[in-house]
């Protein structure tokens, strides 16, 4: 079996895309056609998403996500503080 997607990023990125306008509106997933592309709306290159792919674990050492899940870990680990290197979205 191949390791990985057997395709370009880029491809990938705009099926998911494809795939979620295809939804019916009223299913979990549905992106409305006045959306602009997925990188377009994250405000980021190809290249940089590239990046950050490869390279996620070097700059996001603990978590990432919405910042009620961190506060969620502080408080299921019993930590004083937020852990720090997070990405909040």
């Amino acid at each position: 079996m191949p390791e990985g997607l057997p395709f370009k990023l880029s491809d990938y990125l705009e099926l998911v895309d494809w795939t979620g306008r295809a939804i019916r509106e009223d299913k979990r997933g549905f992106i409305a056609e006045s959306l602009p592309p997925i990188l377009t709306r994250l405000n980021i290159s190809g290249q940089q998403w590239q990046q950050l792919a490869r390279q996620f674990e070097k700059q996001f050492r603990c978590f990432a996500g919405q910042r009620s899940s961190f506060e969620k870990v502080r408080d299921y680990f019993q930590l004083s503080r937020t852990p720090p290197n997070l990405l909040a979205t």
